[in-house]
């Protein structure tokens, strides 16, 4: 029996994937802007890391909202990256091909800035876990990091700048926007680390 973890290329996937190295890593192209480079990010730290990765192409955009999908806002939208059902749907997509790999176990790079969202939250951590357990194929959900927040999930994690470095976080194009959410965290979470990265460099 393998695990897998959903890496999406961004600092927190990224960092799960160093401090767990599963034996499988899946990233998925559901339709969303920045997926070249989130598909990069991923396939680079997959390689430094010896980790056996898939690439998922569903293309889901048409069912997408704000930023990620480059359409309006959702009126139901509590931010402008929400995409409705976004990690239930990537989840369920993954799921999908995890089991096909005898994969018991998939982590999620959820960590405690993400419940602002409902599907970032420890109860709908839980909930999905229960529910494809109830499944064929018995598949286990967990979020190693979500109780911590990035920088802290870097710092336990111990990941090199070098690799931090391949991280993608924004969520309007393949090149950083530097405007939002997505940009604003990966900066935040820099100077956050401060010295620390500096230090390790």
């Amino acid at each position: 029996m393998k695990n897998a973890l959903l890496l999406s290329g961004g600092m927190d996937s990224l960092a799960l994937a160093y401090w767990k190295k599963p034996d499988i890593a899946l990233t998925v192209d559901y339709g969303q802007l920045a997926a070249e480079a989130e598909i990069s990010a991923s396939t680079q730290v997959c390689r430094e890391l010896c980790i056996e990765h898939h690439i998922l192409r569903i293309d889901c955009r048409s069912l997408g909202s704000g930023d990620m999908a480059g359409t309006k806002q959702d009126e139901l939208a509590p931010a402008s990256d929400w995409w409705p059902y976004r990690n239930q749907m990537l989840l369920t997509l993954v799921a999908m091909k995890a089991v096909a790999l005898d994969v018991t176990q998939l982590w999620i790079g959820t960590v405690k800035s993400d419940e602002g969202h409902r599907d970032g939250t420890p109860e709908f951590v839980d909930l999905i876990d229960k529910l494809l357990a109830y499944q064929e194929g018995g598949l286990r959900i967990s979020a190693p990091a979500i109780h911590l927040s990035t920088s802290e999930l870097i710092r336990v994690a111990k990941v090199p700048p070098s690799l931090l470095a391949w991280a993608h976080s924004c969520h309007k194009a393949n090149v950083a926007c530097g405007q939002c959410r997505g940009c604003n965290k990966y900066i935040e979470v820099y100077q956050e680390l401060g010295d620390d990265v500096d230090a390790a460099a």
